[in-house]
C-alpha cells in the first residue's frame, strides 16, 4: 500500500455551546489547543460533535470555521454522514467547497440498508464529489455493519481512501491488510480503548474522543507505537485507559464536555436530546483525568 493520506491522532471534536448557540470563541480555543499538542488532524461534525442535533447551517458553519482556523496546520476531515444519500452528497460538496481535506461518511442510520445499498450509497457520494472519503463503520450507533467484503469492494474507488472502524474487532485490520492489496487505503481506529492493539495489527491512526481532553498524551502514545516502542506506548495506555472508558460512562459527548469544563475550556452544555453528564459518574472522570496527568 502507498503512504497513508490520513494517519496519526485525529480528534473527533466536540462542538462547544453556550446559551443554546455555537460558542465560536471556545471552539477556536479548543482547536488551537489540539494543534499545539501536535494532533495530525481533526474531525468537526462527527458523532462527538453532536452533528445529529445541530441545524444544517450550524453544521456547515462549524466545518467552515474549523478549516479557516486550522489553516493547513492539521488535516480537517469533515463529518458528512446522513441516512439520506442526497444529503450526504450535499455535506461532502460543502466540505470540498470550504477547503476540507476529506470527509468522514458514516453508514446510513435508521433505514439500515443491506450491503448492496451501502455499496451504492458510498459509490454515489464518491462519484458526485472529488474529495477523499473515509468510510465510517459504527454498527453500535447505526444498526448496520459495513461488511469486510463491501469495504474491499469500495476500496477500489479512487475517492474512497480509508475507513474509521469503530467495531472494536481487531481481526478486521488483518483481514483488510490481506485483502485490500495495491490500493491507497487508510485503516483508522474509531475506538480509543483498543487503538494500541489496532495499531499493532497494522492500523495507521485513531479518530479519538480521548484526545479532546488529553491531546498531548494521545500523541505521545501514537508516537511511541509508531517508533515500535510498545513498552512506552503501553505505559501511556495504562495512564489513559480510565479516560478512554470514563468518557463513555454517560451518553457521549457529555463526559468529554464535563472534562473540558473542568479544564475551563468550554461549558458542559449539550443540545437536546442529550443532557449534561450525570453527577454519579463525575468522580470517576475526575480520577481518570488525574491518572492521565490532567
Amino acid at each position: 500500500m502507498t503512504a497513508p493520506l490520513f494517519k496519526g491522532v485525529i480528534t473527533a471534536l466536540i462542538t462547544p455551546l453556550r446559551d443554546g448557540k455555537l460558542d465560536e470563541t471556545a471552539f477556536v480555543k479548543l482547536l488551537e489547543r489540539q494543534i499545539a499538542a501536535g494532533v495530525h488532524g481533526v474531525v468537526p461534525m462527527g458523532t462527538t460533535g453532536e452533528s445529529a442535533s445541530l441545524s444544517p447551517d450550524e453544521h456547515k458553519r462549524v466545518v467552515e470555521l474549523c478549516v479557516s482556523v486550522a489553516g493547513g496546520r492539521a488535516r480537517v476531515i469533515a463529518g458528512a454522514g446522513s441516512s439520506s444519500t442526497e444529503k450526504a452528497i450535499e455535506l461532502v460538496r460543502h466540505a470540498k467547497t470550504v477547503g476540507a481535506d476529506g470527509a468522514l461518511v458514516v453508514t446510513p442510520y435508521y433505514n439500515r440498508p443491506g450491503q448492496a445499498g451501502l455499496k451504492a450509497h458510498f459509490e454515489a457520494i464518491a462519484e458526485a464529489v472529488q474529495l477523499p472519503i473515509l468510510l465510517y463503520n459504527v454498527p453500535g450507533r447505526t444498526g448496520v455493519d459495513l461488511a469486510n467484503e463491501t469495504v474491499a469492494a469500495l476500496a477500489g474507488h479512487p475517492n474512497i481512501v480509508g475507513i474509521k472502524d469503530a467495531t472494536g474487532d481487531l481481526g478486521r485490520v488483518s483481514w483488510m491488510r490481506a485483502n485490500i492489496v495495491g490500493e491507497q487505503f487508510d485503516l483508522i481506529s474509531g475506538d480509543d480503548p483498543s487503538y494500541l492493539g489496532y495499531h499493532a495489527h497494522g492500523g495507521v491512526g485513531v479518530i479519538s474522543v480521548t484526545s479532546n481532553v488529553a491531546p498531548e498524551q494521545m500523541v505521545a502514545l501514537h508516537r511511541a507505537a509508531e517508533a515500535g516502542d510498545y513498552a512506552t506506548a503501553r505505559d501511556w495506555q495504562d495512564r489513559l485507559i480510565g479516560l478512554h472508558r470514563g468518557l463513555f460512562l454517560d451518553a457521549s459527548p457529555a463526559p468529554a464536555k464535563y472534562a473540558l469544563s473542568r479544564l475551563q475550556l468550554c461549558t458542559e452544555e449539550l443540545r437536546l436530546p442529550l443532557v449534561s453528564c450525570s453527577d454519579a459518574v463525575k468522580p470517576a472522570i475526575d480520577r481518570a483525568m488525574a491518572d492521565a496527568g490532567l
